[in-house]
């Protein structure tokens, strides 16, 4: 899965012969997973057109403030499309458009949205050799990568004059390629492997019947997309869940029994630089499990059981330079329960949740926690999704990490 899967991108079209390209470069991101707006300038409109580019994207195509023939237009705003996007990209970049954009002349949505832009922006030159290595052109480009813009340098080849040089837009393939390794060099986590556990562990009573819990997994799955997307390799650990991901940068390994889990989890830990143990290890399991499905003939039963093996405890006594996170959900003397943990199983976060929260806890798509380090200060937060709580996890963890 690309890093731009669930982007929101702004792609900005001006008036060269290359925009008939921006087609392709916007299917590519649409298959990459990205959401996807196209700005046009008004000029652009006739070498490409918006009912292309809008069926492509799925999204209508932008390209004046408001239409002058429908008195009932909503206005198109370029601050909120500014505020929408998580990246930018202007391609083709004309030499006009760039001296413009060098310069804050703001006289169409395009410019206008660019000046307004939070993101980063890229752009992506295209237009014919001497005015590609026009002083102006070199003086506009420098000036733009001063104001933190990042160029797609053009490539060499056949130009529309005829000529054959450099000045030629780079294809789509090299702009997606390029925006990707851009992004995945400027990750936090980048190179660094990141070990989570997810979901229910389930030990058996007999072949049809086992122990288990009410956990769906949908936590740690949410910490291991959020840890890719900041650039980690993740391995992800999980036990019996519903729960999916495609990204490219996580191995997901399925495992049923505690046990199963521990053997995974030791053989990961080593090599890893961050631990989360967010699955919820089941803490018995019984002694004996019978070969046949047991049968109803008493009117009650008894089932031996035994202690698992403590994966987070084991982690804390052999750890390393790892930073180790462990999760604790809690009924009743939160604070002091989880602080207990924290200590006895030598962790630097844990990230502690209540039962009696309501939207907290299993088979949730929202969570409340609190965040406790070393030093037991804790940081508390409010309902929000499951994905949101993973952002907050991760901002603490950095915070620690690179500190």
């Amino acid at each position: 899965m690309s890093i731009l899967k669930e982007k929101k991108i702004l792609v900005g079209v001006t008036a060269g012969i290359a925009a008939y390209k921006i087609a392709h470069l916007v299917r590519l991101l649409i298959k990459a997973g990205a959401q996807v707006q196209v700005v046009m300038t008004p000029a652009s409109k006739g070498f490409v057109t918006p009912l292309t580019l809008s069926t492509l994207s799925k999204n209508p195509v932008l390209s004046t403030f408001f239409s002058k023939e429908d008195e009932n237009e909503q206005w198109n705003s370029h601050v909120d499309l500014g505020l929408w996007a998580d990246l930018m990209i202007i391609a083709p970049a004309t030499a006009n458009t760039l001296s413009k954009m060098a310069n804050g002349t703001s006289d169409n949505l395009l410019l206008a949205t660019y000046l307004s832009a939070k993101s980063k922006v890229y752009f992506a030159p295209s237009m014919d050799l001497d005015m590609y290595k026009h002083p102006s052109t070199i003086a506009s480009v420098s000036k733009l990568e001063s104001f933190g813009n990042i160029c797609i340098p053009a490539e060499s080849g056949e130009l529309a004059s005829g000529l054959v040089g450099e000045g030629r837009m780079a294809e789509p393939e090299s702009i997606l390629t390029f925006i990707e390794a851009d992004i995945l060099k400027n990750l936090p986590l980048r190179n660094k492997k990141v070990l989570i556990t997810a979901g229910p562990t389930y030990e058996a009573i007999d072949p049809v019947r086992f122990i288990g819990n009410y956990s769906s997994g949908k936590m740690g799955f949410e910490l291991a997309k959020h840890a890719a997307n900041l650039g980690a390799e993740v391995v992800l650990v999980a036990g019996v869940s519903n729960e999916t991901v495609n990204h490219s940068l996580i191995k997901r390994i399925d495992v049923v029994t505690a046990q199963e889990m521990y053997d995974v989890v030791h053989q990961n830990f080593d090599t890893a630089a961050i631990a989360i143990l967010s699955a919820a290890v089941a803490d018995y399991r019984p002694k004996e499990v019978a070969s046949e499905k047991i049968k109803k003939d008493d009117a009650s039963m008894q089932i031996e059981l035994v202690k698992t093996k403590d994966i987070l405890a084991s982690l804390g006594t052999i750890k390393k330079e790892q930073l180790l996170v462990g999760f604790a959900l809690e009924t009743s003397d939160e604070v002091a329960n989880a602080i207990g943990k924290l200590k006895r199983k030598n962790l630097d976060f844990i990230v502690l949740n209540s039962l009696k929260d309501k939207g907290a806890g299993f088979k949730q798509e929202t969570n409340k926690v609190s965040i406790i380090d070393k030093s037991e200060k804790i940081s508390e937060f409010g309902l929000k999704s499951k994905t949101l709580v993973a952002k907050d996890i991760f901002n603490k963890i950095l915070k620690k990490f690179n500190g």
